[in-house]
Order: structure tokens, then sequence, then C-alpha cells
């Protein structure tokens, strides 16, 4: 029986791949900072499988470690890391950005990244085998107007991916990134504060990639036969051709 491990557990991309991994017969540790909506989804998950919760902040490294340290037996095994826990503060040029964004995107997106796969890495080598899936973006591959330091924490997020697969190469682990485009998700409401039309606005017009695309594909990537590894995927919905260039209707 498979563990998986998903941070950024309590929606979007992070629910969706616990209910298809559920379905599929895997065993589940949820993370996120939620308790309530964890606790949720272990009672809505626990008829079909075995689920852990772990409440935690990404961005605290004692939390990690104690979280991760505090599991259960059956649990510490993990052979799936789904690196999910991520967001968006703001969108604003760069001279008028908000430091305290900044600062929450480069220690959830990076930061945080970091401090579960070092928690999560030394298991797997010990047992010569695991797969670690990080989620990226589209803005780790280009960058937009007002995407800035946003933009950059997934190129960093990009280039992690990459040094984590050459540091690994041998270790028995496969890693790789799945870097969604325009989901339809939580996403644009915490990245405008709240503010549901300027979010609503965002997926307006055309049909955006749904979390349950990106978990279906996450579930195919990491049941590839142990010779496969999908180092690198970008997804984006039919409309979308970059970052800027949408069809709407």
């Amino acid at each position: 029986m498979l563990t998986a491990l998903i941070t950024g557990a309590t929606s979007g991309i992070g629910k969706a791949t616990a209910l298809k991994f559920a379905s599929e017969g895997m065993n589940l540790i949820l993370c996120g900072r939620r308790t309530n909506r964890l606790e949720q989804l272990r009672q809505q998950l626990s008829v079909e499988t075995e689920v852990q919760i772990l409440t935690f902040d990404v961005r605290n490294r004692s939390e990690v470690n104690e979280s991760l340290n505090s599991l259960p037996e059956d649990f510490r095994k993990i052979n799936i890391l789904i690196n999910n826990a991520g967001n968006a503060h703001g969108l604003d040029p760069i001279q008028q950005g908000n430091v305290e964004d900044w600062d929450a995107m480069i220690d959830i997106n990076v930061k945080g990244l970091l401090y579960v796969s070092k928690a999560v890495i030394p298991g797997m080598i010990e047992r010569k085998s695991g797969h670690i899936i990080n989620i990226g973006s589209t803005a780790g591959k280009e960058v937009y107007p007002n995407g800035n330091v946003y933009c950059a924490s997934k190129h960093a997020v990009d280039a992690i991916n990459q040094g984590m697969r050459i540091d690994l190469n041998g270790t028995g682990i496969r890693v790789g990134a799945v870097n969604p485009g325009l989901t339809q998700t939580e996403f644009s409401d915490v990245r405008f504060k709240g503010d549901t039309k300027k979010a609503e606005k965002v997926y307006q017009g055309f049909n955006a990639l749904q979390p349950e695309d990106i978990a279906d594909i996450i579930y195919f990537v990491v049941t590839r036969p142990y010779h496969v590894n999908i180092a690198d995927l970008v997804v984006m919905p039919t409309a979308q051709a970059s970052s800027t260039i949408v069809h709407k209707n």
C-alpha cells in the first residue's frame, strides 16, 4: 500500500489530489493550516483509506519537523511527496509591491517546499525509492507584467525541481514537476485578498482548468512504471496560449 503526503491539502489541487489518491486506495498524510478543513477531509476519506492529518505552516521549519516526526510508525514510509502548498499575494508592479506579500510568497512557495522535502527525502534515500512531485506553474516558465516576485518564486521551484532531480539521481527517487496554467481554485481569491469581483473575472469567458484535471494528471505521473520519470510537465487550458494570451468569449 502506497502512502502519499500532500501539502496544501485543504483546497484546490491538493484537495482534489487527495480525493483522487483515496479513490485509488492510497494511504494519505494530509497537511495544511486549517485544522477544521483537514478534519472534514479525513472524515470524508477515511471510508476509503487510512488518513493522517498534520496541521502546520510550511514556512515554519520547526513545525514541519515536529509534525512529520509525530507520524505513527505505519505512516513513516512516505512513498510519494506532493509539494503543492503555495500561494500568490498581490499583483502589483515591483515598485509598488508589498514586502510582506513578497516574504509570504518566497517563504511558502520556495522555503516551505524545501523544508518539507528536507524532512522527507532522508527516508526515501534509506529505502532507495520514492517519488517527489513539485507543483510549479506556467509562471515558472515565463514572466508576465506585475508577476515579478510570484514568477520569481515559481522560477525557483523550477530550478529546485531540476537541481533535486540531478542531486537525487542514483538514489532510486524519481523527481518531477507539474506546472498548471489557469486553474479555477481559491488562488485568485488569495491573490486579490478577498476581492471576489476581481477573482471571478480571472476565470470568466473561457473554460479554465479544474483542480480535478490536475489531480488526474498527477495520478498519471506517479503511476508510470518505475523506469519512467515525467520530469517536467506544463498544462494549460485550451483557451490559454501563455500567461497573457487567453482567448475569452
